[in-house]
């Protein structure tokens, strides 16, 4: 799961929108991972890596850059690297398309905040089509189970008649 994203501006790690999940459910505080996302955006530079993962306990930090400006998302450690890489990159392309040429004159922070309802959507999306993978491979799964079990099932009958058969010449008197 996607908790909480990021957009800043590399070179001075001006924060130009962001959005948090609030997980009341599981009781996490996210405050602290907030204060490490500003943190790193700060940090970063020209000379950073493009893409990076970055462990912090049970969570991940991942982020892209392009065209200066920094896309951050945490994660669960468990949410595939590849399907959060891809959404960095969706998150890159529409924001670059809405507000690329703004980004260098901007002085206030959060300037694109109304683009969290994006980041919003953009992250149910995500989980959704997550479910649905996730459904489809447990399908897959248990028909695999199925056809074992029917293969199983099969094999015991065949060897079954050949005991019966075997049994059968057995009982059967010897003729000379």
């Amino acid at each position: 799961m996607i908790l909480l994203t990021m957009v800043a501006r590399v070179a001075d790690g001006l924060p130009l929108a962001a959005s948090i999940q609030e997980d009341e459910q599981s009781g996490r505080d996210l405050q602290q991972y907030q204060s490490q996302a500003k943190q790193l955006c700060r940090k970063l530079n020209a000379q950073s890596p493009d893409r990076c993962t970055l462990e912090a306990g049970d969570m991940n930090f991942h982020y892209l850059i392009a065209q200066g400006v920094c896309y951050l998302s945490l994660c669960e450690a468990s949410f595939p690297k590849k399907m959060a890489f891809a959404y960095l990159e969706d998150l890159h392309n529409e924001f670059y398309d809405q507000y690329g040429r703004r980004v260098p004159t901007v002085t206030r922070p959060y300037s694109f905040i109304e683009f969290d309802t994006y980041i919003q959507k953009m992250k149910k999306s995500y989980v959704d089509s997550r479910a649905r993978r996730n459904l489809g491979s447990i399908n897959t799964e248990l028909q695999d189970v199925q056809r074992i079990m029917v293969a199983n099932i099969e094999e015991v009958l065949q060897r079954g008649e050949a005991l019966s058969g075997v049994t059968k010449l057995c009982q059967s008197p010897v003729r000379p």
